[in-house]
């Protein structure tokens, strides 16, 4: 699989320590934990704790819950560790990860990829001994499709990239249902497409306001090749596909008013968020003035509060 090369470091950045380089021990413990991205994670155990309470009609078994949250943060953690080790060299040129730890040297890229894998292969055991083994193999499915199919195949060449590649951010929902009924149901599914058509108008903003870091790398995110026009339009787009998908949950029976009205409220004022991108995008508004952050800011509130209703509604039906 071939994995687009750039010069790795640009002046004043050096990939590595200096011989005899001092890299203190909690600061390189500090680094590894880096490598595993937990703000993201945080953003994936969201989705993952409130459908297993869906899943159990309750609350689930909290030992359940902690083993799986465990499971959870090594897939992630590992997946995303692969995934700075793959793309180390445009990291180094990028200002929004020019501090990560294989930038700096506080971690080489050896002692990376070794941890990585390592999380890897301890999380499918983990979940497969500790959870079942379904739960286990999806997690695994996850690990490879962000490395391989995004980071390795989808993200330096095409603009679909985030689309597709958000497949494995879509993961943990299904894993959390796994977690407490070892199969799968039409409502995992629809939490599943809920993510899918979230991720790109989630990621796309951000993208907008760091465009230029992505161009100058080479990475053909939507908004680097495409007018702020288009990539709003795709914006609305998919924002109107997403709501519409979270209110399938009610009529098929999974949840009740309290989710369908948490849907409503937070899916409407996400419309109007992403309407108002498109008319400042129409009107051909740029700079600090396109206010694209207030989306992309709404888009994690929007997620939480979604889930947390899932994870609420069976106790109010």
């Amino acid at each position: 699989m071939c994995v687009t090369a750039v010069e790795s470091r640009p002046a004043g950045v050096a990939l590595t320590p200096s011989p005899g380089g001092h890299r203190p021990f909690g600061a390189r413990i500090k680094a590894f934990v880096a490598l595993t991205k937990p703000r993201i994670i945080e953003l994936l155990l969201i989705t993952t704790v409130p459908v297993m309470f869906l899943a159990a009609q309750g609350v689930p078994d909290l030992w359940l819950v902690v083993t799986t949250t465990i499971g959870g943060y090594l897939s992630a953690g590992g997946a995303n560790a692969l995934n700075m080790y793959i793309d180390r060299d445009i990291d180094a040129l990028m200002d929004r990860t020019s501090q990560r730890p294989l930038v700096t040297g506080m971690v080489s890229p050896r002692e990376c990829l070794a941890f990585g894998i390592a999380l890897g292969v301890i999380s499918t055991v983990w979940f497969g001994l500790l959870v079942n083994w379904l739960s286990a193999a999806l997690a695994l499915g996850a690990l490879l499709f962000y490395v391989v199919v995004y980071t390795m195949l989808l993200k330096r060449r095409t603009s679909q990239n985030i689309v597709w590649g958000g497949i494995a951010g879509c993961m943990p929902v299904l894993i959390g249902w796994s977690a407490v009924t070892d199969s799968m149901s039409w409502a995992a599914v629809i939490l599943f497409a809920v993510i899918f058509f979230w991720t790109p108008p989630h990621y796309w903003p951000l993208s907008m306001k760091v465009k230029e870091d992505y161009a100058r790398v080479g990475v053909p995110m939507l908004p680097v090749v495409a007018s702020n026009r288009v990539v709003a339009r795709q914006i609305v787009l998919y924002s109107w596909v997403m709501v519409g998908v979270s209110l399938l949950l009610t009529p098929l029976g999974y949840t009740g008013w309290f989710y369908t009205l948490v849907a409503l409220l937070t899916g409407g004022f996400w419309l109007w968020e992403a309407h108002g991108l498109q008319n400042r995008a129409k009107s051909g508004v740029t700079g600090a003035k396109l206010k694209e952050m207030r989306l992309f800011h709404w888009s994690i509130t929007y997620v939480s509060l979604l889930f947390v209703a899932v994870a609420v509604d069976p106790f109010l039906r």
